[in-house]
């Protein structure tokens, strides 16, 4: 199965701590997995960012939540346990705990409406939504890449041939192909240039070339324009 929501792991944490006792937060991750069952590769998901795994952002989230509302606290550092009020409200056997059963608590109340101390890095998020702070904030981030990509093709399909033999080999150069723009890498793009659109070193030493066909093109480059281009690295004596 897919790694759930961070509200479906509140009901389960507080669960795992009505014991009392102090716990490491890893004892409830590896707790909360097998509950879960989910597999490696479930817990090996990525946020898009690729910096934190999906179900430890989740849990870590669910556990945040729950200390915000006082059903949860920290006695050390790594550490949960449960309080009072977490007992108290699994004496009511609640079916699920979420953000809207969590609001009838003013310190949550008060998490949600106020800015947080500068010390911690957490952030309120609408009771309804039911992805955290971070996949809120990089799901919005995706989207503006997507439509900066979206606007800087059209502008790049717009400009000249030239440019865009330009753009190619700074492009590679930025990979880190060669030395400098200027010594390793230049576009070639002239008539009679055999088909040769750029030049640029393998490495930093020039010991290799590597000889670039830039097209501007929608869809697929047919096999003719290929065997062309393979004739020009033939006549350079490309390897």
């Amino acid at each position: 199965m897919s790694v759930p929501d961070y509200q479906s792991f509140m009901l389960p944490l507080l669960k795992f701590a009505e014991d009392r006792r102090e716990h490491p937060i890893d004892e409830a991750y590896q707790k909360l997995a097998e509950q879960m069952r989910l597999s490696e590769d479930d817990l090996n998901e990525l946020l898009p960012s690729g910096r934190q795994a999906v179900f430890y952002n989740r849990v870590g989230w669910a556990k945040t939540y729950l200390k915000k509302a006082g059903l949860l606290e920290y006695p050390r550092r790594g550490y949960i346990q449960i309080t009072d009020r977490g007992l108290e409200t699994l004496k009511e056997k609640p079916s699920k705990i979420d953000n809207y059963y969590l609001e009838r608590f003013p310190e949550f109340q008060e998490f949600k409406t106020h800015q947080n101390h500068a010390d911690e890095a957490e952030v309120a998020v609408d009771a309804a939504d039911q992805r955290t702070p971070e996949e809120s904030i990089e799901e919005a981030y995706a989207q503006i890449r997507r439509a900066l990509a979206s606007e800087i093709l059209a502008k790049v399909k717009s400009c000249s041939p030239a440019f865009f033999e330009r753009l190619v080999v700074d492009l590679l150069v930025a990979m880190g192909y060669g030395g400098s723009r200027r010594d390793a890498g230049r576009a070639v793009g002239r008539s009679g240039d055999g088909g040769i659109d750029g030049i640029i070193n393998e490495d930093r030493l020039g010991l290799d070339i590597v000889y670039i066909q830039a097209k501007r093109w929608e869809g697929t480059v047919g096999g003719p324009e290929i065997q062309k281009f393979v004739g020009a690295l033939s006549g350079n004596r490309a390897r």
